[in-house]
C-alpha cells in the first residue's frame, strides 16, 4: 500500500465520525480519522453541558416519530444500532451508562470525558491513525467515485470516504460548515440551514421581569395562519430579552426558519398547565371566594408565579392593587384570556454561535438510508448532523449521529 493510502478516510471527530471509524476498524480496515481541530471530540465535550445525554429509552418507532416527516429516513441506522446496541457497544469499552429518569441515557460519570477516554482508548487499539489539525479543502474523485482528500497541508487516498463535519452551531468548537461545501462541489444539494436548539429573543421587554421562576408545562403555538399546526410542550424560563428553556430549545428548530420569512413570529403560550378561559375563570372566582379582599395579583399567583402574575395584569390594563370583584367585566375577560394564551412576538436570536444543532444540510434524496452512501458518488458516505435531519432535546441527535455513523462506518 502506498503512502497516504488508506481503506477508508472519515473527516470529523464528532460522534458520528469516532464510531464510524471504530467500526470500519474493527472490520480490518485501514482508517484514517482527520479533524481540523487541535483535538478530537470537542463539541461532544460540550454537549449537554458537559454530562453528555447521548440517547433516550424510546422505541425506534417513537423516536423516528419525533424528527417529523423525515424520521423514517433512519429506520435502517436504527435497526443496526439503537439505544439498545449504544449502551452495549459503550459497555464494551469501559463506559457504564444509565438512565436516572428512565428516559434520557447518559454516562453514570455524568462526564463527556468519560466518553471521550473510552473512544480514545479504543482507537488507539484498533490502530485507527488520526491527525488534528487537518482541515480538508477538497473531496477528490476519480470518474464517479472518490479517490481521496485533500487537505491545507497534504493529500490523502482512499476508495471510501466519509464525511462526518457537523453542521454550523458552535463555530467556538471548530462548525464552519466544511461538509456542506465539500458535499455541494460534487453536485449534492444542501437545503436551506437555520441555527436550531437556541434561546429566542422576543419584541415584548416585560419578559425581563419574570426571570427568576421556571414555567412548567407550557404549551407553544405559533400563530401564523400556514403554521398554526407548530407546537411544543415543556418548561419554560423567561430571560433578559426573551425566553429559554426545555420547550424553547425544541420549538426554535421550527421558528427560526420562518424569521427567514417574517419579521417576527407570533406566538401563544398557554402557561397555565393546559387550563381553558373557562376553568381558569371557574378556578379565580373559587379562589376570590376563599378570601375576597385580596389583590388581583395575589388572586392570578394561586396559578402563576407572582413576579409573571403582575405582568400579565399589566397586559390586562388592570390596576394591581384592585380585588376581583372592583374589575371590570371587559377587564376581567381579557385577563383570563390572557391568562389562557399569552401572546410572545420572537423578533430574534444569536445565530448559530449559540445553537446546539442546525437545521438543514445535505439532501437525504441524494443519500441511500440504507447504506449512508451518495447516490452521485460511489464511496462517499455521510453521517449525523451534516444530513439535512435533526430531532429534539433528549439524547435524539446524539444516537442520530451514533447509529448513522455505525451504519456507514460498517458499509464503507
Amino acid at each position: 500500500m502506498k503512502e497516504n493510502q488508506y481503506d477508508l478516510i472519515v473527516i470529523g471527530s464528532g460522534g458520528a465520525g469516532i464510531i464510524a471509524a471504530i467500526v470500519a476498524a474493527r472490520n480490518s480496515k485501514r482508517v484514517l480519522l482527520l479533524e481540523k481541530l487541535p483535538k478530537i471530540a470537542s463539541k461532544l465535550k460540550a454537549t449537554g453541558g458537559g454530562r453528555c445525554n447521548l440517547t433516550n429509552t424510546l422505541s425506534n418507532e417513537e423516536f423516528m416519530a419525533r424528527f417529523g416527516r423525515d424520521g423514517r429516513f433512519m429506520q435502517d441506522a436504527l435497526l443496526a444500532f439503537d439505544h439498545k446496541e449504544l449502551i452495549k457497544f459503550l459497555g464494551e469499552i469501559g463506559v457504564e451508562t444509565h438512565a436516572p429518569d428512565g428516559f434520557r441515557v447518559f454516562p453514570t460519570s455524568h462526564s463527556s470525558a468519560t466518553i471521550i477516554s473510552g473512544f480514545d482508548d479504543e482507537m488507539k487499539r484498533l490502530g485507527i491513525e488520526i491527525l488534528c489539525e487537518q482541515k480538508v479543502t477538497r473531496l477528490l474523485i476519480d470518474g464517479e467515485h472518490i479517490s481521496g482528500v485533500k487537505t491545507t497541508t497534504d493529500t490523502f487516498y482512499a476508495k471510501n470516504v466519509i464525511v462526518a463535519t457537523g453542521g454550523l452551531g458552535y463555530p467556538t468548537l471548530g462548525a464552519e460548515g466544511d461538509g456542506y461545501t465539500l458535499a455541494g462541489e460534487l453536485g449534492h444539494k444542501i437545503t436551506d440551514l437555520s441555527p436550531a436548539m437556541m434561546p429566542l429573543q422576543t419584541k415584548e421587554d416585560w419578559v425581563a421581569n419574570c426571570r427568576a421562576d421556571t414555567i412548567a408545562k407550557v404549551e407553544l403555538r405559533v400563530n401564523l395562519k400556514k403554521h398554526k399546526k407548530l407546537r411544543a410542550n415543556g418548561d419554560l424560563i423567561f430571560t433578559k430579552n426573551g425566553i429559554r428553556g426545555p420547550v424553547v430549545l425544541d420549538f426554535a428548530r421550527e421558528v427560526t426558519p420562518l424569521l427567514k420569512k417574517y419579521e417576527e413570529v407570533p406566538l401563544l403560550l398557554n402557561l397555565t398547565k393546559g387550563r381553558n378561559e373557562e376553568q381558569i375563570k371557574t378556578e379565580l372566582q373559587n379562589e376570590y371566594q376563599k378570601n375576597p379582599a385580596q389583590s388581583i395579583v395575589e388572586l392570578v399567583s394561586t396559578l402563576l408565579p407572582t413576579a409573571l402574575s403582575s405582568e400579565i395584569c399589566k397586559l390586562a390594563d388592570i390596576d394591581l392593587e384592585l380585588t376581583y370583584k372592583k374589575i371590570d367585566g371587559a377587564k376581567k375577560a381579557k385577563l383570563i384570556s390572557l391568562l389562557a394564551w399569552t401572546p410572545l412576538s420572537v423578533t430574534g436570536h444569536d445565530g448559530f454561535k449559540m445553537a446546539m444543532i442546525t437545521r438543514g444540510g445535505v439532501s437525504l434524496k441524494d443519500i441511500n438510508p440504507k447504506t449512508m452512501q451518495s447516490k452521485l458518488v460511489n464511496g462517499l458516505y455521510f453521517c449525523g448532523e451534516v444530513m439535512n435531519l435533526d430531532g429534539p432535546c433528549g439524547g435524539y441527535n446524539l444516537q442520530w449521529s451514533f447509529a448513522s455513523g455505525y451504519l456507514a462506518g460498517k458499509l464503507s
